[in-house]
């Protein structure tokens, strides 16, 4: 990868956040895909791989349920609407999200970036990792597996605890630099 600073954001990428159920009433409730409508990631590939740097800083406030699957009744809008004054309210409690690289590697393939930094959620950081592929048409993917209790947050539940939100979420960007 040449030395260069490439920007994303909803124009050219999807940050998701995608949810899973739990808990006795689990088939009641649904998987969610959740995009995030407004964030920027700024990656600066340098000559010298160990100065490369990844940011990201996210609108907690911008998470947006584009759909859900599983459960026992379509998921409708007031159900999104509902669930996402949820995330503002009790999940995300309306703090920005933030992530700030400590170190970026390059695999020996040349396509993928083994990426370590600090993730900050309701105002706590924590260490997170995860891998980048960028492909040679310049499409970049990658995923983690973030655990909510991991930063001091309650996943959602419902029906007295017999239905929640998996303590592991995971959050994937597609996009094109």
């Amino acid at each position: 990868m040449e030395p260069t600073t490439h920007r994303l954001g909803p124009d050219n990428a999807t940050l998701s956040v995608l949810t899973g159920r739990a808990g006795a009433a689990a088939r009641a409730g649904h998987d969610l895909v959740i995009h995030v409508t407004s964030w920027e990631a700024t990656l600066v590939l340098a000559e010298d791989p160990t100065e490369t740097t990844v940011e990201l800083n996210a609108d907690a406030t911008s998470l947006r349920v584009q759909e859900g699957s599983g459960g026992i009744k379509a998921l409708g809008d007031g159900d999104k609407s509902s669930i996402q004054q949820t995330i503002d309210s009790d999940v995300l409690k309306r703090k920005d999200i933030t992530f700030r690289s400590t170190q970026v590697r390059s695999a020996a393939d040349g396509r993928r970036l083994s990426v370590a930094g600090e993730l900050t959620l309701v105002g706590k950081a924590r260490p997170v990792t995860f891998d980048l592929a960028v492909d040679d048409d310049g499409a970049i993917s990658g995923s983690s597996v973030v655990t909510q209790t991991a930063w001091g947050m309650k996943p959602y539940s419902a029906l007295f605890g017999r239905l929640k939100v998996a303590d592991d979420v995971e959050v994937v960007i597609d996009g094109h630099l």
